[in-house]
């Protein structure tokens, strides 16, 4: 007789499969050669192979393992007699062909025991002697207790060597739910992260079959077992319903540090073992660790990338602070992009230089950068400027001319002082952010254009819809992304940065070597409040430069005004005040001395005669010396 498997325990009972030559796979689907409809049996569990009559079973990576006479097994040469369990199925495999009734009780070797099952109707093969392993199956027996340990130390080895692996906390926790799914009879899993303030963070669920689960959770239940640090074990999800899904839900603790919680609900009246909470339990301390460590690793490669961006950054702002550190993140981040970008500010904080920025990092960088003041030109020639114009539309138009908007195609158009923008041309202007097209002045076609817009005002937007001077329409198109730059008085720090840059270039254009700028003059430049911003600095510094007869710039370089805010300010004053006053004491006598020659009393004080000038001018010692 061939060689053949017998089913004796399990849904398929009494099945006898004929073993050939060629391959038999065994498991759950319907195109295996022995299908075994039953839960704890793989779709492809193992399969049976035949080389010149030896047959080997091998286990395909089954979920809960497969086992010859008792013991789990990969690869296993088969002997007659041999047991093999999947599940709660036991096959008998037979090879030869016996007429022996019942084995004596020596038979039985020190692992055996004497249970035994008897063999389908018409099957001469002798009783089936079981192991201790199998033996207390019985014909309808659930999942013994090794499968339970196997199956969870499989899930463990699969949790510590896979999951490790992983470093994107989201695929981590997609992957850790999957293998709560294998052990737990869950129909839906969740990991829930705690934010910094303690109150629930970020929530990832997902369906047993892994789909994308709602984020429908017992925010109480979480929070119970975050503060009791304790498991909640069998709860119902709501108090309403009566078939509500039982939850199972246990904190996560890492390294000194609770990161969460693992959430699973059942199907409704299902129950979650004491086998499950106990793995639930054992495997979420390796997979908090594993998560803390995934998280801190993203957090560094976020940074990491952050920093790059920042570094190879085409710009040309100058600042170290905490403000333009913001700026300059902001420029990386919306600069790959195509969005509309509104920029906010004070007259001077360079609103201009932001725009180039974004332009020179996107992927338009090598196309133009148009730029049009909505402000310096005329209503009558603003629309023209904007859109171009056909020969012959008004009078002087010779000729057709294309605008700032079709010139800028492929590129970036920056329309700066947007506010100060004729209603009339808004209506225009929003036509082209909608629908990318325009027409000339004059002309009848449209015109489709590929640009990208960026704006800047000065004026708050909201008060001039209010008053009925800007379309609130064209607001919510152009708000699309916002920044408002910060004035120079918001990041002072940056103001030594600044007005050194500032002082090497005019230093270099005037031709006039400088050796920096002194601890008087930079006190001065540090409290004035500067209203024209970073644009009133370069200035002040190129005056100092240009008028300055000394190697360093010093505060009577400076214009007027920043002596008046040394006045009123607090910090230093005093000092201030007191050198000031030794000043004029020493030029007074000098004049005195001189006769009132101020080329003499120059002389006598070892300065030039227009530096001595100035301080005369600046210190208001005129009256003084009259």
């Amino acid at each position: 007789m061939d060689p053949r498997l017998v089913v004796v325990s399990g849904t398929k009972k009494g099945t006898i499969t004929a073993l050939s030559n060629s391959e038999l796979t065994i498991g759950r689907d319907a195109d295996n050669g022995l299908c075994l409809s039953e839960a704890a049996v793989s779709r492809k569990h193992c399969a049976v192979q035949s080389n010149k009559g030896i047959y080997k079973l091998i286990d395909l990576n089954s979920r809960n393992g497969t086992f010859v006479n008792g013991i789990p097994v990969r690869e296993k040469i088969l002997q007659h007699g041999n047991t093999i369990r999947l599940g709660s199925t036991v096959l008998l495999f037979l090879a030869e062909e016996e007429d022996v009734d019942e084995p004596q009780p020596n038979h039985f070797q020190p692992w055996e025991d004497k249970s035994s099952l008897p063999l389908p109707s018409g099957t001469s093969s002798p009783t089936l002697i079981l192991s201790p392993i199998d033996s207390h199956l019985g014909l309808e027996a659930e999942l013994p207790d090794l499968g339970i340990m196997v199956r969870d130390l499989s899930a463990l080895l699969k949790i510590s060597g896979h999951i490790n692996t992983i470093c994107k906390p989201e695929v981590l926790q997609r992957e850790f739910l999957e293998i709560m799914f294998e052990v737990t009879p869950a129909a839906r899993g969740s990991i829930v992260l705690t934010s910094e303030i303690d109150e629930l963070g970020t929530v990832t669920s997902f369906y047993r079959n892994g789909a994308k689960a709602p984020e429908t959770l017992n925010r109480s239940l979480i929070n119970r077992a975050l503060w009791e640090q304790a498991n909640v074990v069998n709860e119902p999800e709501s108090t309403g319903a009566g078939d509500a899904p039982l939850v199972l839900c246990v904190p996560l603790f890492a390294v000194k540090k609770t990161l969460g919680a693992i959430y699973l609900a059942g199907a409704a009246k299902v129950r979650f073992a004491e086998n499950h909470v106990n793995f639930v339990k054992t495997v979420a301390g390796v997979f908090a660790v594993a998560l803390q460590n995934a998280v801190h690793l993203a957090a560094l490669e976020s940074e990491n990338s952050r920093l790059r961006r920042e570094i190879s950054l085409e710009h040309n702002l100058i600042g170290e602070s905490a403000a333009m550190s913001k700026v300059l993140q902001f420029v990386s981040r919306v600069a790959p992009g195509d969005s509309t970008v509104l920029i906010r500010g004070e007259s001077g904080t360079g609103k201009e230089l932001v725009a180039r920025a974004i332009h020179n990092n996107g992927r338009r960088k090598d196309n133009p950068f148009v730029a049009i003041n909505c402000a310096a030109i005329t209503e009558s020639l603003l629309e023209s400027e904007l859109f171009g114009h056909e020969r012959g539309a008004f009078t002087g138009a010779i000729a057709m001319k294309k605008g700032r908007l079709e010139v800028a195609n492929t590129g970036t158009l920056f329309l700066d002082e947007i506010g100060e923008m004729p209603l009339s041309l808004q209506a225009k202007l929003l036509r082209v952010l909608q629908n990318r097209e325009f027409e000339r002045v004059g002309g009848t076609r449209p015109l489709k254009v590929d640009v990208r817009f960026l704006a800047a005002t000065n004026r708050n937007l909201e008060e001039a819809i209010n008053a009925s001077s800007f379309r609130p329409d064209l607001f919510y198109r152009l708000n699309v992304v916002s920044i408002a730059l910060p004035s120079l008085r918001e990041h002072r720090e940056d103001i030594p940065l600044l007005a050194t840059y500032f002082a090497a270039v005019y230093s270099e254009k005037c031709k006039r070597p400088l050796e920096g700028i002194s601890p008087e003059a930079r006190a001065l430049l540090m409290n004035y409040h500067w209203p024209g911003n970073v644009r009133e600095l370069e200035n002040a510094i190129e005056r100092a430069v240009v008028l300055g007869i000394s190697n360093t710039i010093v505060p009577e370089d400076l214009p007027e005004n920043l002596f008046e805010s040394e006045a009123e300010s607090s910090v230093g004053s005093n000092y201030h005040d007191a050198i000031n006053a030794f000043k004029k004491q020493l030029i007074v006598q000098a004049v005195q001395r001189s006769g009132g020659m101020i080329t003499e009393a120059a002389k006598l004080l070892g300065i030039h005669p227009k530096y001595l000038h100035r301080l005369i001018r600046n210190l208001s010692i005129k009256k003084m010396i009259a």
